[in-house]
């Protein structure tokens, strides 16, 4: 897999290379059994956000509630496993992206929810992989459905209902990606307590959505599983640089926080269909691992602007992750660096709330390159209500830090998340094909 080719050059070859999926997809055996699953029609809790599962409490039977006015697994506290695979469709028409969204929400709520896979005629192929047995349990699996700036910018009847800031994600300047592993139309984020349900829950998908859905590439992570201390209190998980890895995110449990950082309001001019849905963000960002357990601890910290055993700021290096750094009082940046990592992602200056985002990043682990280095990194994954605003506001601030000679983005893109369902007789994307069907003669 070539590591030179610009994932920003769309291929020559994007408008065949769809005709031949058609036909494939076409050719493929499609399972009949797509019903949507009955599901509790409350909307979700709120939890607030802890950065990895807490030691000893997940259960096969822990269930997140598929239906509510977003889609789960945004807000939804992070389990200890996660997936984005992304997808190119293969639709010509609403009918077809209509037909692929009820088969999409009809499996997602299924597997969700659990259940008994049906007895097939055993001289048929089997109605799953047999994974997780007859028997699903939910697993804390959520499956978390994004579009593509491809979806809407390859289909005219599309074009005029794209999301305002959705667009090709576009290389930045110590970025290496690989067009093997960028963009998509569609984007599965799927999460679970377990990585047999993550991956049980894939294959059932591409199963059930061959006809309209061709694997593209996909990225999967892990995240430790913490101990509470003594006081309760569930520090964040550390990312494979040793570090603390989300003490400043958003509170995810504030209502009003997540209304204001992550969700898609009327405030913000995006089309009538888009209301309810977010921004969705992909990075996977390589670390030069060997390189950086060879640099002193000392610069490690300076780099990052907190301390590696606590994650504290350097400013108050006895405090602990959560404690917010006083940049004021560091005015000459002599105690955190104004180059480092947490000091230019968030200045703490009043335009900067603006900037803000939720991070739900999985460390990842793919073996070894050629060249014998560890192939380990960072699968970031972020939600917010303005693209612009978040990650693109923050990632030009943070080009040319220190930490870019430790890091490599190589793949990832930028995806529209899709506004939830409130009621199981309905479908996601079903706001985006009324638009369609109301603009289109």
């Amino acid at each position: 897999m070539s590591r030179n080719r610009r994932a920003d050059t769309p291929a020559p070859i994007d408008g065949h290379r769809r005709q031949v999926l058609k036909g494939l997809g076409l050719a493929a055996f499609g399972c009949p059994f797509a019903g949507i699953a009955t599901a509790r029609a409350e909307a979700p809790p709120a939890h607030h956000m802890t950065d990895a599962p807490v030691a000893n409490a997940a259960s096969a039977e822990d269930r997140v509630p598929f239906l509510g006015r977003h889609q789960a697994g945004i807000t939804t506290p992070r389990p200890a496993n996660g997936m984005i695979a992304s997808f190119d469709v293969i639709a010509e028409t609403p009918d077809d992206l209509e037909a692929l969204f009820k088969t999409l929400t009809g499996r997602i709520a299924f597997l969700t929810g659990g259940g008994v896979s049906p007895d097939l005629d055993p001289r048929l192929p089997p109605a799953g992989s047999g994974i997780l047995g007859p028997v699903i349990r939910p697993d804390a699996l959520t499956v978390t459905v994004s579009l593509g700036a491809s979806l809407f910018d390859d289909r005219a009847w599309l074009k005029e209902l794209k999301p305002r800031r959705l667009s090709r994600m576009t290389r930045f300047p110590n970025d290496a990606l690989d067009a093997a592993l960028c963009h998509g139309d569609l984007t599965l984020q799927i999460c679970a307590n377990t990585q047999d349900t993550t991956i049980h829950a894939l294959r059932d998908i591409i199963r059930n959505t061959s006809r309209h859905l061709v694997l593209r590439w996909k990225q999967e992570g892990t995240v430790p599983v913490i101990v509470p201390g003594p006081d309760g209190v569930v520090e964040s998980a550390r990312n494979f640089l040793g570090f603390r890895d989300g003490s400043a995110n958003p509170d995810a449990g504030d209502a009003a926080a997540m209304e204001r950082v992550v969700w898609v309001g009327p405030e913000r001019g995006e089309p009538e269909w888009a209301l309810g849905g977010s921004y969705q963000l992909v990075r996977i960002i390589r670390n030069f691992v060997e390189r950086w357990d060879r640099t002193p601890l000392r610069e490690q910290e300076r780099i990052m602007g907190r301390t590696k055993v606590a994650g504290a700021p350097l400013d108050r290096p006895e405090a602990d992750e959560f404690t917010v750094p006083d940049y004021a009082a560091d005015a000459h940046g002599r105690l955190t660096p104004f180059d480092a990592h947490i000091r230019l992602a968030n200045p703490r200056t009043p335009a900067s709330e603006e900037n803000l985002i939720l991070r739900r990043p999985f460390n990842y682990s793919n073996g070894v390159t050629r060249s014998g280095q560890l192939d380990q990194g960072l699968l970031f994954i972020c939600y917010q209500g303005d693209l612009e605003k978040g990650f693109i506001a923050v990632q030009r601030r943070l080009d040319g830090e220190p930490l870019e000679e430790y890091i490599k983005p190589v793949g990832g893109g930028y995806f529209f998340t899709l506004p939830g369902i409130r009621d199981a007789s309905d479908h996601l994307g079903s706001t985006l094909i009324a638009a369609v069907r109301k603009t289109t003669p």
